[in-house]
């Protein structure tokens, strides 16, 4: 995992993600989706580009289970902004780079 992306958990997720005080995105994937590799790398250069002002965090659902079925999450990957400790949106599927970072521009206007 790239080193400006956290590891998401059910023993972490309150505080790395509910808790923070900057916008999360937050990546529910699993290590066989096809997808989810795609959409890994391009969460990786937002991470960068946005350290500091707002947080990547990678949550892999086979192994966070609790995380996962209390989010709802169906079909991977989905990614899920958080601001302020709620969703305040989510996409489905492999996106452009372009998607997420509308999504962190808009919580960082707010």
């Amino acid at each position: 995992m790239a080193e400006n992306v956290h590891k998401g958990t059910d023993a972490n997720f309150a505080d790395v993600v509910a808790k923070s005080d900057v916008p999360v995105l937050v990546d529910f994937w699993a290590p066989w989706c096809g997808p989810c590799r795609m959409v890994g790398p391009v969460l990786e250069e937002v991470a960068k580009e946005y350290d500091g002002r707002a947080k990547v965090v990678k949550v892999n659902v086979d192994d966070e289970r609790q995380v996962a079925g209390a989010m709802g999450i169906r079909s991977i990957p989905t990614v899920a902004l958080f601001h302020g400790g709620e969703v305040k949106d989510i996409v489905i599927g492999a996106r452009p780079k372009a998607d997420f970072t509308a999504m962190l521009d808009k919580a960082l206007s707010n």
